[in-house]
């Protein structure tokens, strides 16, 4: 299936990939932004494509094979890329892109219980990690669920939701996403339910951040990238909540005081009304941009 990347046009302006240049993306899914990037780093430039999930790879290697051997496809986490990037030899690199979203492929093909649209296994694993969705429902004290709702989510009722899946898994484990999504709207006041957004969103969305510490990897691997760009070089990072974009925020602007780096990107650049009318989900992308002094 086709998935369409977010603000390609800003990526490349901001990027600026140059013929023979090598660069990483850490997240590189369907390949969008990636075969782009190998187009302009023609005839020579390598490009290292990251993934988590093994059938993104294989989706990643599909898209790009008129590439042949300019592209280095690897399983694995973007917050390992200092160790990827030794093990396929891959120096200098001139710029390395992480868009930090999920995309229409995990919701809409994999099976893993990333969309409430869809009845299946709770999982949201992006990767081979033990932890799941639905053990996190199944054994997470109140509490904790709490917290998770709380943080991750932003969930104004996350006390109710919380207190809502130990009561009910008492009497019957919850194990799909239809299951939990109607439990969060037994929670949400009717009056709350119709918003801009489904009611479960940002519970799915708190779910998927614990399972897969996405956090924990965005601040992780900011420092790694940095290290790994040549002087000149660039970084891209595209999130999609404001818990992540605040972790990038903060760590470019801690680094320009340092003179590390200088911040392309003064405010985030976000999706002009163009895009927005053929990808909608384009709405909530940041994109920030630095360049290694």
């Amino acid at each position: 299936m086709n998935h369409t990347p977010v603000l390609t046009k800003e990526v490349l302006e901001l990027l600026d990939p140059k013929p023979n240049e090598n660069f990483i993306d850490g997240t590189i899914g369907g390949a969008g932004h990636a075969k782009l990037i190998l187009e302009k780093t023609s005839p020579f430039g390598k490009l290292l494509g990251i993934d988590a999930d093994k059938g993104q790879i294989t989706n990643a290697r599909y898209a790009t094979q008129k590439f042949n051997e300019r592209v280095l496809l690897v399983q694995g986490s973007y917050a390992d890329m200092t160790e990827i990037t030794a093990r396929v030899r891959l120096k200098p690199i001139h710029g390395i892109l992480l868009d930090l979203g999920y995309s229409s492929w995990h919701m809409e093909v994999s099976g893993k219980g990333f969309s409430f649209l869809k009845n299946e296994t709770l999982d949201m694993r992006y990767g081979n990690t033990e932890l799941t969705a639905k053990d996190i429902i199944s054994t997470y004290k109140e509490a904790e669920l709490e917290k998770i709702l709380e943080e991750f989510g932003e969930e104004t009722f996350a006390r109710q939701i919380a207190k809502k899946i130990v009561q009910q898994r008492k009497a019957k484990p919850i194990t799909s996403t239809f299951e939990l999504k109607e439990l969060v709207e037994s929670v949400i006041p009717g009056r709350l339910q119709h918003g801009r957004i489904h009611c479960a969103t940002k519970t799915f969305q708190a779910l998927r951040i614990a399972v897969n510490q996405e956090l924990d990897q965005v601040q992780k691997a900011l420092p790694e990238a940095l290290q790994l760009l040549a002087h000149g070089g660039r970084l891209a990072v595209i999130s999609f909540h404001s818990l992540e974009d605040r972790i990038v925020k903060t760590a470019f602007k801690e680094w320009e005081k340092t003179g590390a780096v200088t911040i392309l990107t003064k405010k985030p650049v976000v999706a002009q009304a163009q895009e927005l009318m053929v990808n909608p989900r384009a709405r909530s992308a940041k994109l920030r941009v630095i360049i290694k002094n």
